[in-house]
């Protein structure tokens, strides 16, 4: 009997090696909305005791600090002022030794009555020639004489007690044009620094003072056309100046008016 080919023998043991195929199986349909949210987005926590107690507090801060600071202040004030009049005090006049009684702020009372029986004395005939004297008496000390001008010219400047003082805040161009800086209006140049400036123009004096410390600056001269006059009050400028820029003053009704009507003006 003939034996079968190799070949064949060869082609049906690879049939017979191949497993049969089973038809795919289709995958399950992925939900669309899964029962646990993704890893990524947690749940919103709530805040815990501890920071609940941390805001609070800081909070409570902001508010208390302003208030605590500014009566520490007076209260040393007032203390500083007790310990250096109540000593020039006469006994029969001072409670501590009249009455028994430590009373805070009893200087600071005398002080002001001094104070204004000495304002009012030297508004008078005697009080004028007693001052011209004691300032005449002064004038031939070299050193004392620097510091008790420097000192009186501060004090009318603070008190506007001398004919001019900082009554307009503006805007000048400064260190170069583009940038503007806060400044204050004090007068009109005179003398030889309005002669010898070439400029047929009005020339005012500015004071520029520094952030955060006002009391120093630059003075500069500068035409009045070069200068933004500003509608907010000194006092307001002065707090824009100390805080950096942090304190805008609030505009009244009336500058708001003004402010529009020249708008609508320049258009």
């Amino acid at each position: 009997m003939p034996r079968p080919s190799t070949a064949l023998c060869r082609d049906r043991s690879t049939t017979i090696s191949q497993p049969l195929s089973s038809p795919p199986r289709e995958s399950p349909p992925v939900s669309q909305t899964p029962d646990h949210p993704p890893h990524s987005e947690h749940p919103r926590r709530r805040p815990s005791i501890l920071g609940f107690l941390r805001n609070n507090f800081l909070a409570g801060v902001v508010v208390i600090a302003p208030i605590g600071m500014t009566v520490w202040l007076i209260w040393t004030v007032i203390g500083w002022v007790d310990g250096a009049v109540l000593p020039f005090v006469p006994d029969r006049f001072n409670p501590e030794h009249a009455l028994g009684l430590n009373l805070r702020g009893m200087g600071v009372v005398f002080f002001l009555v001094f104070t204004v029986v000495l304002g009012w004395a030297a508004k008078g005939l005697v009080g004028r020639s007693f001052l011209r004297w004691g300032e005449s008496l002064v004038g031939r000390m070299p050193i004392i004489r620097s510091v008790y001008n420097g000192v009186k010219q501060i004090a009318e400047t603070v008190f506007a007690q001398s004919e001019t003082s900082f009554d307009t805040a503006c805007l000048i161009q400064y260190p170069r044009d583009g940038m503007w800086a806060l400044a204050f209006i004090s007068t009109s140049a005179k003398g030889e620094v309005a002669h010898v400036l070439p400029y047929d123009g009005d020339i005012v004096t500015v004071f520029m003072p520094t952030t955060p410390n006002p009391t120093s600056g630059f003075l500069l001269f500068v035409p009045r056309d070069d200068v933004i006059e500003l509608k907010m009050s000194v006092e307001d400028a002065a707090k824009l100046v100390i805080s950096a820029g942090l304190v805008y003053p609030q505009k009244k009704p009336e500058v708001i008016a003004a402010l529009d009507a020249a708008a609508a003006k320049a258009e």
